[in-house]
């Protein structure tokens, strides 16, 4: 029997069972993002927060998210393959230099497939140190980011500078990828400046999400199912899959397994790629030097508390694109806001755990809420220092409350030798 054989899934043959408790159904999940719109408006209602749910809070958000789950996205399938990605950093930067380098000479079609083979090149050289030279994951990784600041910064000196507007810590002005909206959202204007409960922060969340999208945009979204689709409903991802949970059974089944492990690194660093482009542009028209900002690392944390799924990286990494936003856009004023939110947020994960019988996490989730609603309550604004670091207080706690349902691919991060 040949490994396609054993490795594609038989039609009509039932699926393992999931593990009870590890996933919403989708009604379920349904009903938790309602409650969390409605919770979220009625916060903006009683603290007059009004960038909470603004069409340029939620288009900042979606500007902001775009790139980290684009490197998360990256990290998925490098650790699904069974290789650590720490050089998704580093990947972001080649995405961003190659992609307006390409995109100020050619266009910015050419431009983002540079920025996606400038990425792929970072994620080849991961995958030559660690598949086939075995060098640690982690030192790997690092040395590529550290690697592709100098890079990126040569290659300036050599391409940009003496250009118009162009240095060596940034290029001249790149051309806009094209932006869509969708018909009549616009016109949903007046309805969200009335403020109204729920009916005003639906207005405000369509406008943001459906007006000035740019086509990188929509890319990125469809990435998520695409990336789904291809790795548990493939018997490539399946074969993939398998590198990074028993390399030696896939190995005995026929799978070459440093063929796959290469192909989930090299398309981890074309996603990571695909991220820097975004970055040079669409969130800005120019590469700068230190543009991406750590995003790489908080792509994966997004990915980690995604558990390692594309549709939970979408999640996390909205989650710290709407907290950055917010700290960008409204400041002290709609971080203090949030503080409610967070508390209405951490109340109802608490009641949850304690109806399903979780009494420890339960009852420190609720204890949580109480103290940070008692904070709201008795101040007026928060540090500044505290408003600047609101994104990444939110990667911490999230990562805090997710710890315990979290599974990694079994031989994630294991060097692999054939035979051995």
């Amino acid at each position: 029997m040949t490994a396609d054989a054993v490795l594609t899934p038989t039609p009509g043959a039932s699926a393992p069972a999931p593990t009870r408790g590890r996933r919403f159904s989708l009604p379920v999940l349904l009903l938790a993002i309602a409650g969390a719109l409605v919770a979220l408006a009625a916060v903006r209602t009683l603290t007059g927060a009004n960038d909470l749910t603004s069409n340029g809070a939620v288009r900042a958000a979606l500007q902001s998210a775009i790139p980290i789950g684009l490197a998360g996205l990256g990290g998925l399938w490098a650790e699904r393959a069974g290789v650590v990605n720490i050089g998704l950093e580093g990947q972001l930067i080649f995405g961003t230099w190659f992609g307006a380098w390409a995109g100020y000479h050619w266009g910015p079609w050419v431009g983002v497939l540079a920025a996606i083979a400038g990425g792929a090149l970072g994620g080849l050289l991961h995958a030559l140190a660690t598949v086939t030279f075995g060098v640690d994951h982690i030192v790997s990784g690092v040395a590529i980011t550290i690697l592709a600041g100098g890079v990126a910064r040569y290659l300036s000196q050599l391409a940009f500078k003496g250009l118009p507007g162009g240095g060596v810590t940034q290029s001249p002005p790149v051309p806009e990828l094209p932006r869509w909206s969708v018909p009549g959202v616009s016109s949903l204007d007046g309805l969200e400046r009335k403020h109204w409960f729920l009916l005003s922060d639906l207005a405000g969340i369509l406008r943001g999400a459906l007006t000035e999208v740019s086509a990188l945009t929509v890319i990125a979204a469809l990435l998520v199912p695409l990336t789904f689709w291809v790795l548990w409903r493939t018997p490539f991802g399946l074969r993939l899959r398998s590198c990074g949970e028993n390399p030696k059974a896939a190995e005995s089944l026929g799978v070459n397994v440093y063929r796959y492990k290469y192909y989930g690194v090299v398309i981890s660093g074309a996603l990571a790629g695909l991220g820097g482009a975004f970055l040079s542009m669409v969130a800005s028209t120019i590469y700068r030097e230190g543009q991406t900002g750590g995003r790489g690392y908080i792509g994966l944390a997004a990915m980690i508390f995604g558990n390692w799924r594309p549709g939970g990286l979408a999640s996390g990494a909205l989650l710290f694109g709407y907290t950055d936003a917010l700290q960008l856009r409204g400041g002290s004023k709609s971080v203090h806001a949030l503080l409610l939110f967070l508390a209405l947020l951490l109340l109802a994960v608490g009641v949850w755990q304690l109806v399903r019988r979780r009494l420890a996490v339960g009852a420190i989730a609720v204890v949580v809420a109480l103290l940070v609603g008692v904070w709201y309550a008795t101040t007026d604004s928060i540090p500044g220092e505290f408003v600047q670091a609101a994104p990444h207080i939110t990667t911490l706690v999230v990562l805090a409350l997710a710890s315990q349902r979290l599974r990694m691919p079994a031989a994630d991060g294991q060097r692999y030798r054939r035979g051995g």
